[in-house]
């Protein structure tokens, strides 16, 4: 149901908006029936909650309904698919930039390619990743000593995953290829198996994003040893990068909406132009402040570019190896 129209932004930033928009708008296009958002996970999972909060965020600025529509299943691949094989009339978007852009496709052919079937508009969040380690009666309490104990013996240290091909499984690909080691992989259906594996001490290692530690770490359950990002997370200040230890590997779990490639200028700017007022709403304010994660936005083409960066990473470690 539409909400009743209000005003939320601070004029300074509403009335560029707003120029652009009457811009957008002077093209002749918009929107004519409900939007249809897919989303290629189950309700509830982190990425649901994204999509329905920028879209209770944005339906002030919309003519029309915004739907949001769960197609889980293979990773989201399912759900992309279905997008990529949409009519390119602006009427359905995908919620990309997670395993069905940037690992997936590295790992096995797949009916769309992530950089040519889609036309990005914006991306919304950007999302830490942290190497992680059990806490109380875990084997390790750094990343160097993970290091030590894998360079020792081939198998000698497990790290699990959300699936094979998962942005997870892709991470440790490429921690393995940075730091000369080889870890026994143990892939599990989905994040939540893979974390109760990892509390339960029957895995060494696990890729966490920052929305899943939660209390773990205050309770002292689950100990963050590095995070993939280019900078330290602002939330957990003393675990260093990557970068920090040597290591080039930057991987990010990026949200964001795209379309069906064919999508005109047009369309793009008109959407683009929505999603990013929505950000600037205290909807949408609250929930990244809760996240705790930086602001994660970039245009279209900032958004297809670094989604492109990782997928090309991951696929270069997957040579090496």
């Amino acid at each position: 149901m539409m909400l009743k129209r209000r005003t939320l932004l601070a004029a300074p930033l509403a009335a560029p908006l707003a120029a652009r928009a009457q811009g957008a708008g002077a093209s002749g296009w918009q929107p004519t029936r409900p939007m249809q958002l897919v989303v290629g996970f189950a309700p509830g999972g982190g990425s649901d909650i994204i999509a329905r909060t920028i879209a209770e965020a944005c339906a002030p600025f919309f003519p029309v309904p915004l739907v949001v529509v769960n197609r889980p299943g293979a990773g989201g691949a399912l759900a992309a698919e279905q997008v990529a094989r949409a009519a390119p009339d602006g009427h359905t978007l995908l919620l990309a930039g997670g395993s069905e852009s940037t690992s997936l496709p590295a790992h096995r052919d797949l009916p769309y390619d992530p950089k040519r079937s889609f036309a990005a508009v914006i991306r919304l969040t950007r999302n830490a990743h942290f190497i992680c380690a059990r806490g109380r009666g875990g084997r390790f309490t750094t990343l160097p000593q993970v290091i030590e104990a894998a360079r020792a013996g081939r198998g000698a240290v497990t790290h699990g995953s959300s699936g094979v091909g998962s942005l997870s499984h892709s991470i440790f690909i490429m921690f393995e290829r940075a730091t000369g080691t080889e870890l026994l992989h143990v892939p599990y259906t989905g994040g939540g198996p893979q974390q109760q594996a990892l509390l339960a001490g029957q895995i060494d290692l696990a890729v966490q994003a920052s929305d899943e530690l939660g209390g773990l770490v205050a309770s002292g359950d689950m100990l963050p040893l590095a995070v993939t990002t280019a900078e330290r997370h602002p939330q957990h200040p003393t675990v260093p990068t990557m970068r920090e230890m040597g290591s080039e590997l930057v991987a990010e779990n990026m949200k964001g909406w795209v379309g069906p490639a064919g999508m005109t200028p047009e369309m793009v700017a008109w959407l683009h132009d929505r999603f990013r007022q929505g950000m600037a709403t205290p909807v949408w304010r609250r929930f990244m402040d809760r996240a705790g994660d930086p602001d994660g936005y970039a245009d279209g083409p900032a958004f297809q570019r670094d989604m492109d960066t990782l997928l090309d990473a991951i696929r270069a470690a997957m040579r090496r190896g």
